[in-house]
């Protein structure tokens, strides 16, 4: 069972973080990496390398779980492809890299990316 403290907030209910964590699912997968913010980007590590475990597994109720988190039937393809190049590997499928400050309102940068 999940603790309280085991999932950032990042000043949003939980309906808009599911959403947040949904649509940068989604972008992460089309572009294999993206810019965001480096608390946005370590919560969506977590959301993606569970992703790519469960499409590694294989079954079909793994593929129901990941559609259902993930509702894109293009990204759900990608998100299955992009885990057979990983089947060796136990974790740490993707990295993050801080890049500085955000100008308007210095907030720290990072670019989450596959390896």
């Amino acid at each position: 069972m999940r603790h309280k403290r085991d999932v950032k907030k990042l000043s949003r209910n939980k309906s808009h973080r599911k959403a947040l964590m949904r649509n940068m699912t989604i972008s992460f997968f089309q572009n294999n990496k993206i810019i965001t913010t480096t608390a946005k980007a370590k919560q969506l590590k977590r959301v993606v390398e569970r992703l790519i475990t469960l499409a590694k597994k294989g079954t079909l109720a793994d593929y129901r779980r990941i559609n259902q988190f993930v509702n894109h039937k293009p990204t759900v393809k990608r998100i299955i492809e992009t885990s057979k190049r990983y089947a060796d590997k136990n974790g740490g499928y993707t990295q993050i890299i801080k890049i500085g400050y955000r100008r308007g309102d210095s907030a720290e940068k990072a670019i989450i990316k596959l390896i």
